[in-house]
């Protein structure tokens, strides 16, 4: 990307979950913290994998029209009901369905998240651009210290990435066009479907975003992405940050 590019781009917006912080690892844990106050043991991975396997088909049912918007609040507790029954777990209170259910709102950051938002954060209006509700983003910024300068995404412009329009009214509401918009994250088809808005792109690889050793096909950024960097702090550099 030209530097003459570069100076072009005025805010950064984010995807969140895998980007920004580690869900899987996060989720593993409260899983496992539920079980023990249960009496019980769970494989936090194989929990936080089947819950995360429902994220797609639930928005989906709302990308496609076959139902109304809803929060993802509210699909992650519908998830959350039927991963319990597959992992054979019943009679759960509603206050405890609920303290787990916000385990999304207490996922922990990459290593190089806080500190790499923050040099980002000196020259570029830093956003959230992710597919979680207004509650969720704030109380995880809160949790983890994201400096977030604003939170946009799909409760706010009522859409779900990759629908087009999750990309241009985020645009729209900081008041500027996609091209003077860079989505940062670390999956490919969320990039793609953003540059086709006219979005500027930015690739950061998270590896082990499933677990050490488990194959993740996102390894480097797709034909065309703009930018690729190993962490927030590669990407600082690239954009020149202070």
């Amino acid at each position: 990307m030209a530097a003459a590019d570069r100076g072009e781009v005025k805010a950064l917006l984010f995807d969140v979950f895998g980007t920004v912080v580690d869900w899987r690892s996060s989720i593993a844990r409260e899983a496992r913290a539920f079980a023990a106050r249960r009496g019980s043991a769970i494989d936090g991975e194989a929990f936080a994998d089947a819950w995360r396997g429902l994220y797609q088909p639930a928005m989906e049912e709302i990308r496609s029209g076959r139902r109304p918007f809803v929060k993802l609040d509210v699909l992650h507790r519908e998830n959350l009901e039927k991963v319990l029954q597959q992992f054979g777990i019943e009679g759960v209170a509603w206050p405890e369905l609920e303290e787990l259910n916000r385990a999304w709102h207490r996922l922990d950051p990459w290593p190089d998240t806080v500190a790499g938002l923050t040099r980002l954060k000196s020259k570029f209006i830093i956003a959230t651009q992710s597919n979680g509700n207004v509650a969720l983003m704030v109380n995880m910024a809160k949790r983890a210290g994201l400096p977030w300068d604003t939170i946009l995404g799909a409760e706010v412009v009522r859409h779900y990435k990759p629908a087009p329009a999750a990309y241009t009214e985020a645009c729209a509401m900081l008041g500027l066009p996609p091209d003077e918009c860079m989505m940062v994250a670390a999956h490919n088809n969320d990039l793609l479907a953003a540059k086709r808005q006219g979005m500027k792109t930015a690739f950061v690889a998270r590896p082990d975003e499933f677990g050490r050793g488990v194959k993740n096909f996102d390894l480097a950024p797709a034909d065309g992405i703009d930018i690729g960097a190993a962490s927030f702090l590669e990407l600082a550099d690239k954009l020149g940050c202070d």
